[in-house]
């Protein structure tokens, strides 16, 4: 069994009506008193992650009742499908639970194990990135691409730090320092699936992070791969959302960022 045009046309529709829509009680919830609790030392939640998880998931219970569903704040269902929903209702919830505007909602649908629609949602920039497996990728309906830049010295970077940053031995701190003296300059927004919408944009050249979930970059690798970007993982072999890092680039500096990274020389990374 195949999905069709029309099909990934009517999901793509539906899913960026969700991510909108989930967006929007972020948005409201912004500017007003959080209810925060922890997960972890520093992995926190608010009330309003959990009300767009509901929002998001409770629609698509009802209009696809036998697809399966990954979501970061526990509304799973183990439905035995070719179709799986990859969501994070609040990518960035440190930042939105201190008023810092850099979060987003991000949503994947995948077909036996493949992402074949992609949305994810900022708010504060009124900003809807979404792409189709084979259908490119656009920025509130508009295509964009990856910027052109071919020499990582000139490139601007993204990266983040996982919640354990303080108590892994493996915490990304030492390729931060090793890229800030290699590229022009590295940035550290706060949300993963933001940085590779930028990237897919063309506003950022290249991204790396360790220890990221599923539902941080399900949707995004969609969205960058269509804009003509490259993903894999750091020492180049293929990456998947399980993966336990991710480098993702304009195509043009990758090799360059695999080497910065890994210390290996041209030789051996090609």
């Amino acid at each position: 069994m195949s999905i069709n045009k029309t099909q990934k046309r009517d999901i793509a529709k539906f899913v960026d009506e969700l991510a909108r829509g989930a967006g929007q009680i972020l948005k409201a919830g912004f500017s007003k008193s959080k209810k925060v609790r922890y997960k972890g030392r520093i992995d926190p939640v608010t009330q309003f992650d959990v009300k767009a998880e509901k929002f998001i998931t409770s629609r698509i219970a009802a209009k696809f009742p036998d697809h399966a569903v990954m979501a970061e704040e526990g509304s799973d269902t183990a439905a035995r499908s070719p179709w799986r929903w990859v969501i994070d209702p609040l990518d960035g919830t440190v930042n939105f639970a201190h008023g810092f505007p850099v979060y987003c909602v991000s949503i994947a649908v995948q077909y036996e194990g493949g992402t074949v629609v992609a949305a994810i949602f900022d708010p504060e920039r009124d900003e809807l990135f979404s792409a189709t497996a084979g259908g490119g990728a656009r920025l509130n309906g508009r295509k964009i691409s990856v910027s052109e830049e071919t020499k990582l010295g000139r490139s601007l970077l993204a990266t983040g730090f996982s919640y354990s940053v303080a108590t892994d031995r493996k915490n990304n701190l030492g390729l931060f320092a090793r890229m800030v003296k290699t590229a022009q300059a590295v940035r550290r927004p706060g949300s993963a699936a933001i940085d590779l919408c930028w990237l897919a944009s063309g506003r950022i050249d290249g991204f790396w992070e360790l220890k990221l979930h599923p539902w941080d970059t399900a949707a995004a690798i969609l969205i960058v791969r269509e804009a003509g970007g490259k993903v894999s993982r750091i020492d180049g072999s293929p990456y998947d959302i399980f993966a336990k890092d991710i480098l993702a680039s304009n195509s043009r500096i990758h090799a360059q960022m695999q080497r910065a990274l890994t210390g290996r020389t041209e030789k051996q990374v090609k």
